[in-house]
């Protein structure tokens, strides 16, 4: 793993959206961002079985990040409606199969409120994208993970609309906004969604992490 910066930042994730997402979010922090998929050899494997998005994001931060001896953060994030008791949860990205594309997700998402008739509310099924980020340093904080939150409400509904972002974008009316998540701009979407609101609780996190290794790097010099 030689030759890259100090100050590199591995994004755990294997998932181009989110990945484009957290560049963007990233840009002007004194990093170098890598996609774990872009480092040499194969990518660790992690299995995503934790019972909350801190679990997941936890686990892909500590595997990339002992495997790689390299700064990594980890996403974990996904759709809760609340209709259907909080799922898909956990397994949007598997909502419909194991393997599934963003379609058929979407699919299954529409069969399964369809099948519970009209919404309770006029402006839709009620629902929110969650998404946990998950902070891990080899060198400083013992390796301990650091974890931030954000959420974005919405409702869903059952037509899609938009040509922008994935996973279920196209079906998230935001709140307050009469767009769905995949009808916003580039910097619409990173100052209103739930990954650019983690990623606000995540900067001064970060920046400490970078100071700290500053202060390693200058001892050592």
């Amino acid at each position: 793993m030689t030759g890259y910066h100090q100050d590199t930042l591995v994004v755990a994730t294997g998932n181009r959206g989110k990945l484009e997402e957290l560049r963007a979010l990233l840009a002007g922090l004194p990093v170098r961002v890598v996609g774990v998929g872009e480092l040499p050899g194969e990518p660790p494997r992690v299995i995503e079985d934790g019972a909350t998005f801190a679990d997941n994001a936890i686990k892909k931060a500590n595997t990339v990040a002992h495997a790689t001896m390299m700064m990594t953060l980890a996403d974990d994030s996904g759709l809760e409606v609340d209709a259907l008791g909080g799922r898909p949860g956990v397994r949007s990205a598997r909502f419909a199969h194991e393997r599934a594309t963003d379609a058929e997700n979407n699919a299954a998402l529409l069969a399964e409120l369809a099948a519970l008739g009209d919404p309770p509310e006029a402006a839709g099924f009620r629902a929110r994208f969650r998404c946990v980020l998950a902070l891990v340093d080899p060198f400083t904080g013992r390796g301990e993970p650091r974890t931030v939150e954000g959420t974005c409400e919405g409702t869903i509904t059952r037509t899609p609309r938009g040509s922008g972002g994935f996973g279920y974008d196209p079906l998230f009316v935001v709140a307050d906004t009469d767009k769905t998540m995949a009808e916003l701009s580039e910097d619409e979407k990173n100052r209103i969604s739930h990954r650019a609101r983690a990623f606000a609780a995540l900067r001064p996190l970060l920046e400490q992490v970078l100071a700290e290794r500053a202060e390693q790097a200058a001892r050592v010099g």
